[in-house]
């Protein structure tokens, strides 16, 4: 499963991030951790990795607060898992950004502050964060036949976006799967990690996506979950196959109790 990290006074200003600027939640951030937190609570973990940015940990450690199965689990803090980094551009207005792509004729999404990261260097950490969790969950526990299967859910932090799967269970589509981690990053990478899994991987999509929906920003600790199936080679486990079961959930949002 990720998970989007809960918003903080940047995001509230919209101001760009990256890696460079590490700051701790608003309190608007921290409710949306505490809401995500009671959203997942009886969904059992094996393991919990984690964008080594403060914002991210932050969020994590409010929602394994808030698990009745994490009681003495350890987080992995991964820096492959960071936010991607806008160089010139972090700390600024993100209407800055806008007026640099327009300038260097691209949209903003496809373009590259001097001193920031391209979205393939992105997706490379991703890829490389993926070979990270299949070596941990298979030294862990091993395989229990031809192949395993491993549910990945992420949490992020960002901006607001329309979700896609709303009203369903918190543990939906984990049946039957072996192992199932919590990964919490942010709002750009995990729109990367989407866009690989969905047009490199070829995973199966839930009936009757619409891709504008899919590829939305993530909403502060908006919830994604997708099913990896692993081979085993020579050269080590290899993701065989893939499934979404749903993008930026933010049904915990829409609570009373929670504060949007």
């Amino acid at each position: 499963m990720f998970s989007h990290s809960g918003e903080t006074q940047y995001n509230r200003e919209k101001l760009l991030q990256g890696q460079g600027v590490d700051t701790l939640l608003s309190e608007t951030g921290v409710q949306q951790g505490e809401a995500a937190g009671r959203y997942l609570k009886d969904t059992t973990f094996n393991c919990v990795f984690v964008s080594d940015l403060q914002r991210a940990v932050q969020t994590a450690e409010i929602i394994m607060r808030n698990n009745t199965h994490c009681s003495g689990m350890e987080m992995v803090l991964e820096p492959l898992l960071r936010e991607r980094g806008f160089g010139i551009a972090e700390g600024r207005p993100k209407e800055d950004l806008k007026n640099m792509a327009n300038a260097a004729g691209q949209s903003c999404r496809d373009y590259t502050p001097p001193g920031g990261e391209t979205l393939d260097q992105v997706k490379l950490r991703f890829k490389k964060f993926l070979k990270v969790l299949f070596k941990q969950l298979l030294d862990e526990y091993g395989w229990s036949g031809p192949d395993a299967s491993a549910g990945a859910s992420a949490a992020a932090n960002g901006t607001p976006a329309s979700d896609l799967a709303s009203g369903g269970s918190a543990d939906e589509g984990l049946q039957g799967v072996l192992v199932h981690a919590l990964v919490v990053s942010h709002g750009a990478y995990i729109r990367v990690a989407v866009r690989h899994l969905v047009e490199d991987v070829n995973c199966s999509l839930p009936a009757g996506v619409k891709m504008s929906h899919l590829f939305s920003p993530c909403p502060n600790t908006g919830i994604s979950r997708f099913i990896l199936t692993l081979n085993q080679s020579k050269s080590g486990p290899v993701l065989s196959n893939a499934r979404c079961i749903f993008t930026n959930r933010k049904d915990h949002l829409e609570k009373p109790t929670a504060v949007q």
